[in-house]
């Protein structure tokens, strides 16, 4: 099994050579966290916040993306609130994936899973995933936020 090859139709919805603050049209959604490490200039600014090894910093990072996530709400910026949103909620699955797996490999070399720790839902990644699922949580029910994105569906995305 190993990774997961990226089909060439992917960069059709998301070109890393865009602008997407100048260019919020051309931002598609896309589930879960699709997107998410090629929209600049929003990838860049909200990774550089992006931590999770330890709960201090799941706690710092995740209340600094949240703090970016209504600055973007406030600023009218969906494409920025949607990036800040996945941020979250990346930070919420990396830090289960090495919670359940301490080397961050689910998979032996035949492609079976391995097991999980015997403390993935004790250990530290573990208290760190459940702060970034609060945040993550916390943004994807912001009223706000789910008003602008019906909006840019209804503008953008229906054609």
């Amino acid at each position: 099994m190993g990774k997961k090859q990226v089909d060439d139709s992917y960069f059709d919805k998301w070109n890393p050579d865009t602008d997407y603050k100048k260019h919020p049209e051309l931002y598609r959604i896309g589930r879960g966290q699709q997107g998410v490490l090629i929209c600049e200039p929003y990838k860049s600014k909200i990774c550089a916040e992006w931590r999770f090894k330890t709960v201090r910093e799941a706690q710092v990072s995740s209340q600094n993306i949240l703090a970016m996530f209504y600055e973007y709400i406030c600023d009218g910026d969906f494409v920025g609130a949607d990036m800040a949103k996945k941020f979250l909620h990346m930070g919420f699955t990396r830090a289960r994936r090495y919670a359940n797996h301490r080397d961050g490999r689910k998979y032996d070399v035949n492609g079976s899973i391995l097991p999980q720790e015997p403390d993935a839902m004790t250990c530290e990644k573990a208290d760190s995933a459940r702060i970034f699922y609060a945040c993550w949580k916390e943004a994807r029910e912001n009223e706000k936020y789910l008003d602008m994105k019906k909006e840019h569906k209804r503008k953008y995305e229906s054609r």
